[in-house]
C-alpha cells in the first residue's frame, strides 16, 4: 500500500519526495532503458502515487523534472516555434543496395579505409524531435518543422513515459548543455487501441501509427497526449558542451548512462556487406516488431570523420537510409476519375475495391498522369497491385491477370475538357494541363488550402472543405479575399458555428503577419517550394526588392536555374499576382524579411567552411560565427564574404578561387573569430574580384532595377 503523507517535518518531507523522485527515475531507466526491471508494477506504483500524494499535500516540494510533471498541465492556446540547436537534415535514401553500395563507395574514398566502421540503426516510422538539456533537465522539445526551427512540444514530451526529464550523472558527468535528436512514435498496439477508442468516441481515426504520433504530439492539450502512450528512441547527438566523445558508439553508449533511450537493435559492423546483412535480418523481422519501421540508416561511426565529410543543404554526407520495399497487395478499379490540382494538372486516380495493406484501409490510389496509364495499360475494373510508396501514398504498381476477368473496358482516356471549369486542356509533356488558371474553381481551391497548410501560412481550419464552400459559394474569388472574410458569412457556411468561425478569423489575422519565405510560398509561386521559397526570401531579404528583380537578379539566387528564374518572375510580373499582393497588404498582411540574426561585429557577413578545422567541429565553428552575428553558408556563391580552407579542401576551395573570394586558413579565423567575441570589429581580407564578374557587376550597377535586390547591406 502507498504510504500517506505523515506529519513530519518539512525537511523530512523533502527528503522523502527527492528520494522517491530518485527511485522512479532509476525503476524508469532499468525498465525503459536498460530492459531489466528490479520491481514489480505494484511496486512501482506504490512509489509514484505515494510522491503524487505527497506533491499534492505539499506543492512547494514540487520540482520541474519530477516523474509526476508527465501527467499533463493546462492547455496551451498555440504552439510557438524555435529555432533548432543545430540543422536537423533529412536523409539521402534508396531502396536500391547498388545506391546504397556507391554511398559506400564515396566512404571509403573520402576515409581511405577499404572497411569503414558503421553504426546501424533502425529506421522508425515517427516523428522526428530534438530535446536540449541544460543543467541536465529537458528544458525544450521541439519538432524538425523546416529543419531550422520547429514548433516546440515539451509539455507534451513531458508527458511520454520513455522521455528523460533529467540526466542521470551516476556513471558519467552531465553535460552543461546537451541537444539530442529523436523519433517519437506510436507501437502498434497503442495505435490500434487509440483507433478503438476513437471509433467508439464516434471520432474520426488515424491512417496509420506515424500519422496518429504526429497529431497527438501537435496536441495543444498535454492531457490528451499523456493518454495516448507515445513513445521515443534518441539516436544522434546535434550538440553537447564539454562532450569529447570520438565514435557515434560511443555516444549510444553515453546516451543510455545519462538515462536516455537509445534508438533498438543498433548494430556496430565493418564495411558495407555487414550493414545491408544487418538490413536484411531486419526486413526478416519487420511483422514480428512492436513498431512500424521503414528501413535502416548506416552511419559513419568516426565523429570527426563525419565533421570532416560535412552535409550538403539537405542531408549529411557521412549517413544514408536504405529504404525497405513498400508493402503491396492485389484489388480492383471500380473507376478511373480525375482530380484538377492547384497548379492546373489533371491527375487521374482510381477508386479501389477497398484493401487493406500494412494495417491501413486503401480504396483510393494515384495513377500520376495519361502517360503513366497508357503504359500500364490499366482501364476501369482491372485487377492491380497496388503499393504504399513509403508506406504511406498508395499507388497502382501494375496490371495483373485475374481468372474470370471476361472483358475488358475500353482504354482509359484523358478527358478534352477540364471536369471542373470546362476550358479545353493542354498536353504538357506527360501531363495535361487546365490552362485557366484565375477562373478555375478547382485552381483556386487548391491555392487556397495551400495557402493555409501548415508549411505555408498555417490557418488551422482552411482545408479542403472549406476551401471548396468558399469558392463555390462566392465568397473568395482569389487569395487575398481569404482576408476580408467575415464571422457573419461563415457562419452561412456548413459546419461553421460562433466557435469554428472564430477560431479560423484568429487563424487567418495570425497569418496577416507572417516571415516572407512562408509567404511566397503561400502564392503557389510555379517551381518555387519550401526550400526555393526561403532561399528567395533570405536572399533578397523583402518583397519590395523580389518584386522589382529581373530574372537575371533570380540567377543570383542558390539553385534558381534559367527556366525556374522565368517561370518566377514571370508570375509575379502578372497584374493579377500583382494585385492579389496589392490586396493583401491593404487587407494587413505583413510579411517580415528574412528572420534576422544576433546583432554582432560580423553582422552582414558569410563564412563557408571546406576541409578540415583542428581546433573545432565544423558546426561548432558555424554556431560561434552566427553567435557574434556572422552567417554560415553549406555553399560557395558570389555572396560569401570569406571561406575558411582547411587540409582537405576540395571543390569548395577552387570554386572560390574562381571567384576572388577571399580565403583564409584556419589560425586566421580563429583570430577573426576571437577579436569578435571580445566585442571588436575584426578586419576581414579583401575579396579581389575576377575581371569578367567585376565588368559584369559594373554593367549591372548601372541599371536601377538591378541595384536595388543585388545589393547586400553591410551595417
Amino acid at each position: 500500500m502507498p504510504r500517506s503523507p505523515s506529519p513530519r517535518a518539512p525537511a523530512t518531507l523533502a527528503a522523502r519526495a527527492e528520494e522517491l523522485r530518485r527511485t522512479i527515475r532509476e525503476h524508469d531507466w532499468r525498465y525503459y532503458v536498460l530492459d531489466a526491471p528490479v520491481v514489480s508494477d505494484e511496486a512501482y506504483d506504490a512509489l509514484f502515487t505515494e510522491l503524487l500524494a505527497l506533491e499534492a499535500a505539499h506543492p512547494e516540494l514540487r520540482s520541474p523534472d519530477s516523474p509526476t510533471a508527465r501527467v499533463g498541465g493546462a492547455p496551451l492556446e498555440s504552439l510557438p516555434s524555435a529555432r533548432h540547436v543545430a540543422p536537423m537534415l533529412s536523409l539521402d535514401s534508396s531502396l536500391r543496395e547498388e545506391d546504397v553500395r556507391r554511398f559506400d563507395a564515396r566512404v571509403r574514398q573520402l576515409l581511405a579505409e577499404e572497411r569503414p566502421r558503421y553504426v546501424v540503426e533502425p529506421k522508425l516510422d515517427g516523428l522526428s524531435i530534438e530535446l536540449v538539456y541544460q543543467g541536465g533537465l529537458l528544458v525544450q522539445a521541439a519538432t524538425r518543422g523546416d529543419g531550422i526551427r520547429g514548433e516546440v512540444v515539451t509539455e507534451n514530451v513531458r508527458t511520454i513515459r520513455t522521455a528523460t526529464l533529467a540526466l542521470r550523472a551516476d556513471e558519467r558527468p552531465v553535460p552543461r548543455l546537451l541537444a539530442v535528436r529523436g523519433e517519437v512514435f506510436l507501437g502498434l498496439r497503442a495505435f490500434e487501441r487509440l483507433n478503438a477508442a476513437l471509433t467508439e468516441a464516434g471520432q474520426e481515426t488515424f491512417a496509420n501509427p506515424r500519422n496518429a504520433a504526429a497529431g497527438t504530439l501537435r496536441q495543444l492539450d498535454p492531457r490528451v497526449a499523456a493518454g495516448r502512450g507515445l513513445e521515443i528512441f534518441v539516436y544522434e547527438m546535434m550538440a553537447g558542451e564539454g562532450v569529447a566523445l570520438p565514435t557515434h558508439w560511443e555516444t549510444l553508449a553515453a546516451f543510455r548512462s545519462w538515462g536516455l533511450r537509445p534508438v533498438p537493435r543498433a548494430e556496430l559492423v565493418h564495411g558495407i556487406d555487414e550493414a545491408i546483412a544487418v538490413r536484411n535480418r531486419l526486413v526478416a523481422l519487420r511483422d514480428e516488431l512492436a513498431y512500424e519501421l521503414d528501413g535502416l540508416v548506416i552511419k559513419v561511426d568516426d565523429l570527426r570523420a563525419r565533421d570532416e565529410m560535412g552535409a550538403t543543404s539537405h542531408h549529411p554526407r557521412w549517413a544514408f537510409a536504405y529504404k525497405f520495399e513498400s508493402r503491396k497487395e492485389v484489388t480492383r478499379i471500380l473507376k478511373i476519375e480525375v482530380s484538377v490540382g492547384r497548379t492546373g494538372v489533371l491527375t487521374p486516380f482510381a477508386m479501389l475495391l477497398p484493401v487493406d495493406i500494412g494495417g491501413v484501409t486503401i480504396s483510393k490510389a494515384s495513377l500520376h498522369n495519361r502517360e503513366e496509364v497508357a503504359r500500364k495499360d490499366i482501364r476501369d475494373r482491372d485487377w492491380v497491385r497496388v503499393e504504399r510508396a513509403g508506406d504511406v501514398i498508395p499507388y497502382v504498381v501494375e496490371r495483373v491477370e485475374h481468372e474470370g476477368g471476361g472483358r475488358r473496358a475500353r482504354r482509359f482516356r484523358m478527358p478534352e475538357r477540364c471536369p471542373r471549369c470546362g476550358a479545353a486542356v493542354e498536353e504538357r509533356g506527360p501531363f495535361t494541363v487546365c490552362p485557366n488558371r484565375l477562373a478555375c474553381p478547382a485552381q483556386l481551391e487548391g491555392r487556397i488550402e495551400h495557402l493555409g497548410s501548415r508549411h505555408a501560412l498555417d490557418i488551422a481550419g482552411l482545408g479542403e472543405q472549406t476551401a471548396r464552400q468558399l469558392v463555390e459559394t462566392g465568397l473568395v474569388r482569389n487569395l487575398a479575399d481569404v482576408f476580408a472574410l467575415t464571422r457573419e458569412q461563415l457562419l452561412a457556411l456548413d459546419g461553421f458555428a460562433d466557435v469554428s468561425a472564430g477560431n479560423l478569423l484568429a487563424g487567418i489575422d495570425r497569418a496577416r503577419t507572417t516571415e516572407l519565405g512562408r509567404f511566397l510560398y503561400a502564392l503557389s509561386i510555379p517551381d518555387v517550394g519550401r526550400r526555393t521559397a526561403a532561399d528567395l526570401a533570405a536572399h533578397f531579404g523583402s518583397l519590395e526588392r523580389l518584386l522589382q528583380a529581373s530574372e537575371a537578379d533570380l540567377l543570383d539566387v542558390e539553385g534558381v536555374g534559367p527556366t525556374m528564374a522565368a517561370a518566377i518572375h514571370g508570375f509575379l510580373a502578372e497584374p493579377e499576382t500583382r494585385e492579389v499582393i496589392r490586396l493583401m497588404r491593404q487587407r494587413g498582411v505583413r510579411p517580415r524579411g528574412a528572420e534576422s540574426r544576433p546583432r554582432g561585429p560580423l553582422s552582414g557577413r558569410t563564412f563557408v567552411f571546406t576541409g578540415a578545422l583542428e581546433s573545432m567541429g565544423r558546426t561548432d565553428a558555424q554556431s560561434r560565427v552566427e553567435a557574434v552575428g556572422g552567417a554560415a553558408a553549406a555553399a560557395i556563391s558570389k555572396r560569401v564574404d570569406v571561406v575558411v580552407a582547411g587540409p582537405g579542401a576540395g571543390s569548395k576551395l577552387a570554386k572560390a578561387q574562381k571567384l576572388g573570394l577571399a580565403i583564409v586558413d584556419e589560425p586566421a579565423f580563429l583570430r577573426i573569430l576571437e577579436e569578435a567575441e571580445r566585442g571588436g570589429a575584426p578586419a576581414l581580407p579583401e575579396r579581389p574580384a575576377p575581371p569578367a564578374r567585376a565588368a559584369r557587376g559594373a554593367r549591372r550597377a548601372a541599371s536601377p532595377a538591378s541595384a536595388g535586390p543585388a545589393s547586400r547591406r553591410k551595417d
